[in-house]
């Protein structure tokens, strides 16, 4: 079974990140992502990096994930 923890680690695995939190129940899963690689992307951007990340697992094992994807300065900002 796919746990929050291990989504958490591929996503720090593939992509710089100041701060990674994963809820899920083993087939839907909640994450906020902060990474100074989001800036200056769209939302759009972001996801892709996450899912890029991912890999795979994103089509094989994450039946759904929501995002919340922020630079660290909109983290400080009240994201």
């Amino acid at each position: 079974m796919v746990t929050p923890e291990s989504i958490e680690a591929s996503i720090r695995a593939g992509l710089p990140c100041e701060r990674v939190e994963v809820v899920g129940d083993g087939q839907h899963f909640q994450a906020l992502v902060v990474s100074a690689a989001f800036a200056g992307k769209s939302r759009v951007q972001r996801h892709q990096l996450v899912y890029a990340a991912l890999g795979e697992r994103m089509r094989e094992e994450v039946h759904a994930l929501s995002m919340k994807t922020l630079t660290p300065e909109e983290l400080a900002a009240g994201g």
